[in-house]
């Protein structure tokens, strides 16, 4: 990540050693960056939910986003899915270790979010 700006000596700017890839920035926020994806780990972070559980926790989603999430993060090892042995059948979801590798900045994220003015 060392793209900048440079300007040569008749005031013309140009990109020196711009990203070819995806900065790392940018490869975290595709995995966690959707909409309600850091809101479904963080409320995983205590342990397994079950499917109903989460939809009720996480005001504001459909059931139909949190389930396309938590298949996104289940492909992406983030998160376990668990089919229960009961009737009717219902799931319950684990976040992984991987997963749990998230927590620390989504913590530092849920702290520098309180500090925010309610205005913005």
């Amino acid at each position: 990540m060392r793209a900048r700006i440079e300007e040569d000596a008749k005031g013309r700017r140009q990109v020196s050693e711009a990203c070819l890839e995806p900065c790392a920035i940018e490869r975290g926020m595709r995995i966690i960056g959707g909409k309600w994806t850091g809101s479904i780990l963080w409320h995983l972070k205590d342990g397994p939910v079950r499917f109903n559980d989460l939809s009720r926790m996480i005001g504001g989603a459909s059931k139909k986003m949190i389930a396309e999430r938590l298949r996104q993060l289940e492909e992406q090892g983030l998160v376990a899915r668990q089919v229960m042995d009961t009737s009717p059948v219902s799931v319950q979801y684990s976040i992984t270790e991987f997963g749990s590798t998230a927590l620390g900045f989504l913590d530092e994220l849920r702290k520098w979010s309180e500090e925010l003015p309610n205005d913005l």
